[in-house]
């Protein structure tokens, strides 16, 4: 099979697999070209909730623009948001990972100093809203379209919330300007590159694995009955918690080697295509 051939790609047996659990990344992953729920994908949701399989968008978007993203299906599903830092079911939180007051004062303050170096925006990612500093209509737009809470403040400093992870958008290659600049913050600290003008900052051992392995135990759903999909550098740990793990056709290197099967494209909607043929009729 060609790699343009738009099927799926070293797929598994379907015979005898018992999926309940399927965690999706988000962005260059479930969504289109367009940044939008892929076609096919409402009818596919429907034959993964008649049998009983739990849909979870992992992502590191906020857990409100999740919601919103998924409408009236929103209470059917699992979410991991936020990288892995939240994850919520039914409007109730299953679990989350805060990031100490005066470390996030730290993060604060390191980042504007490589503002002097770099041309950035800075969320703070908190569970009641994400907050936001910079006002300049282009960073704004880009904020905005991953936290749907979003709360313009004068000072980040003063944010008064529970901060589950501190966001940078780089105008620049994020993996080449802003990661590289955090390696002392990364000695203690998740420092990861979630796309390719994005950096967040975490808690030590937070990340989309951790998240979905919690979310196995609570449920009783073990690592063989999972498929994940993920096409970046926040995605690897999502992957290696899955049995059945994908990396979509446009996935960063990385992920590609680390994934144990190929998924077409989010362009060709490869999601869609793989769960369909993995589910069958």
């Amino acid at each position: 099979m060609s790699s343009a051939d738009p099927r799926v790609l070293d797929a598994p047996p379907r015979d005898g697999l018992d999926i309940r659990l399927v965690a999706v990344d988000m962005d260059g992953t479930l969504l289109d070209g367009e940044g939008r729920l892929p076609r096919g994908f409402d009818a596919l949701l429907e034959h993964m909730l008649a049998r009983g399989i739990l849909f979870t968008p992992a992502s590191g978007r906020q857990y409100a623009t999740l919601r919103r993203e998924f409408g009236a299906s929103a209470d059917d599903l699992a979410f991991i948001a936020e990288n892995g830092t939240i994850v919520m079911r039914d409007g109730v939180e299953l679990s989350s990972d805060v990031m100490d007051s005066a470390f996030v004062q730290h993060v604060l303050a390191r980042l504007r100093e490589v503002a002097t170096r770099h041309d950035i925006g800075v969320v703070v990612c908190g569970k009641r809203s994400a907050y936001i500093e910079r006002r300049d209509p282009a960073f704004v737009t880009e904020a905005e379209r991953y936290y749907a809470e979003l709360a313009r403040v004068d000072d980040l400093t003063s944010v008064d919330d529970d901060v589950l992870k501190v966001a940078v958008y780089a105008f620049e290659s994020a993996e080449e300007s802003v990661y590289p600049e955090l390696a002392d913050i990364a000695a203690s600290h998740q420092v990861v590159v979630s796309g390719r003008h994005w950096v967040d900052i975490m808690n030590s051992d937070v990340n989309k694995g951790t998240a979905l392995r919690r979310l196995q135990e609570t449920l009783g759903i073990t690592r063989e009955q999972t498929v994940a999909f993920g096409d970046y550098l926040n995605d690897l740990e999502l992957l290696d918690a899955a049995a059945w793990s994908y990396a979509m056709a446009n996935a960063h290197d990385e992920v590609a080697a680390r994934a144990r099967f190929r998924a077409p494209a989010n362009t060709e909607y490869g999601v869609v295509t793989v769960l369909t043929e993995l589910l069958g009729p």
